[in-house]
């Protein structure tokens, strides 16, 4: 291992903020951190695996489309903010057309007037070419390779590691902007760039890694998707603070929030967010590093401030995740609301209607689901209360089909009990969904090669 010399105006300590942790997260969160968490970076990871993949529909449909709905909005209100603080904006909300969101934030800025803004798109995720032409690549998640999925494959982009990033930073870029990759490696990039870390140093980008998994999710740290009345209290979730870490040259860091917003970080909310989506804490797979958080440890050293210790790392994995994205038929869907009395007992009879229309139309499904929504719609057969006593109720039909037409028959059956069913249906809700299904592949890292782009306001 060879460590790279530390910049000569590199920072004793980091302040890094997540500005969101799923595609339609709140904006104002972001806000506070640029004007209130004395934050060098800010981190927005607004893309999952089955996003991407619709994403790459709509660019197909448009060209200069495919990137993140709220790409603008979040930009109009934080750019100015960050530019004028020195703040370096990283995100992953180029989804499947990083380019175009590119050229957008660069029209962004030059209408705000902040000449010189360098913007920076990180490609190479997209490797459909290459995995269409290993069609025996097995799949990982059921039986089959990329080749049984026949001609439905829409989509695949490769999980990149962080130095795609970290180049566009030893460029000046001031934002980057990239497609499909790892969550944790849009935190390790700054940590690489800022401290001088070696690639191979596993312990310093496993805790980079760790400081990435806590962060990732945004409020999920601060107690969203935490609270419990009772149990987990949360306060003043209407204005849950978004995290922020600090972090020293030795990959020491803390967790914490902008003071006065609602919220909490403590040992319990740190210790919920680790175990998010880890399957064996011993070896926490990433693009970058294969993380141990078997022994981390939490300590409340403040208010909303959590010190995190004990991360180690072993060498990152040969191959790279590949989610493949490829069409999986239709969703025709239809709910109908009965009220009063007797309700659920004209809620059953509507579901008993349905099922012998839908048989009798001979409507092809692979999984139909009926159900009364407070009834059973979560726990099957598992009533929420007397129902004698039930004054409202909701059916819900829902059907996979494999053509558009059936989805749409199964919909049509439900709103047709507006008059056909029992007394008293009504608020009918009906849609088709077209499905995207998402498979993932293993590729080696020599068929994924990175590019930075650079465009200034």
């Amino acid at each position: 291992m060879v460590t790279p010399p530390v910049p000569d105006n590199a920072q004793a300590v980091l302040r890094i903020g997540s500005g969101a942790g799923f595609t339609d997260d709140r904006i104002e969160p972001a806000v506070r951190l640029v004007e209130s968490g004395d934050i060098d970076y800010l981190v927005f990871e607004c893309l999952a695996e089955r996003s991407v993949a619709l994403a790459e529909l709509e660019r197909r449909r448009d060209p200069g489309r495919g990137y993140n709905q709220w790409l603008a909005d979040r930009m109009n209100a934080v750019l100015p903010g960050c530019a004028e603080r020195g703040i370096r904006i990283i995100t992953n909300m180029g989804a499947a057309n990083p380019r175009a969101a590119g050229a957008l934030v660069t029209d962004l800025a030059r209408s705000m007037g902040l000449r010189g803004l360098r913007v920076a798109v990180v490609s190479g995720d997209d490797v459909l070419d290459r995995v269409l032409d290993q069609p025996g690549l097995p799949l990982l998640e059921r039986a089959g390779s990329v080749g049984s999925l026949g001609g439905s494959v829409v989509s695949a982009h490769a999980y990149l590691g962080f130095e795609g990033v970290t180049d566009a930073l030893g460029q000046g870029a001031d934002v980057v902007i990239t497609g499909r990759i790892a969550d944790p490696s849009l935190y390790i990039a700054p940590l690489v760039h800022e401290f001088g870390w070696a690639a191979d140093d596993w312990n310093l980008i496993a805790k980079g890694a760790c400081l990435g998994h806590l962060l990732e999710c945004g409020a999920q740290v601060t107690g969203g998707y935490f609270a419990d009345p009772g149990y987990k209290d949360v306060p003043d979730l209407a204005d849950v603070g978004f995290p922020l870490a600090e972090v020293d040259r030795e990959g020491g860091f803390t967790v914490g929030k902008v003071a006065g917003t609602g919220g909490k970080v403590t040992t319990e909310t740190c210790t919920e967010q680790l175990l998010y989506e880890v399957h064996d804490p011993q070896a926490y797979v990433s693009a970058d590093v294969v993380a141990d958080f078997s022994r981390v440890r939490f300590t409340e050293t403040g208010h909303d401030e959590v010190q995190v210790s004990g991360v180690r790392g072993r060498q990152r994995p040969d191959h790279l995740k590949v989610s493949v994205g490829y069409r999986d038929g239709f969703t025709g869907e239809g709910q109908i609301s009965y009220a009063g009395p007797n309700a659920l007992a004209r809620a059953e009879l509507a579901l008993e209607v349905l099922r012998t229309r839908l048989g009798k139309r001979g409507i092809a499904t692979d999984a139909t689901r009926y159900e009364l929504i407070g009834v059973d719609s979560v726990a099957r057969g598992v009533s929420m209360g007397d129902p004698g006593r039930m004054t409202e109720v909701r059916v819900r039909v829902a059907g996979r089909t494999e053509s558009a037409d059936q989805a749409r028959a199964i919909a049509h059956e439900v709103s047709a009990m507006w008059l056909n069913g029992p007394a008293g249906g009504g608020g009918v809700v009906c849609s088709v969904t077209e499905r995207i299904a998402i498979a993932s592949v293993f590729v080696p890292r020599s068929d994924v090669t990175t590019s930075v782009t650079i465009t200034e306001a």
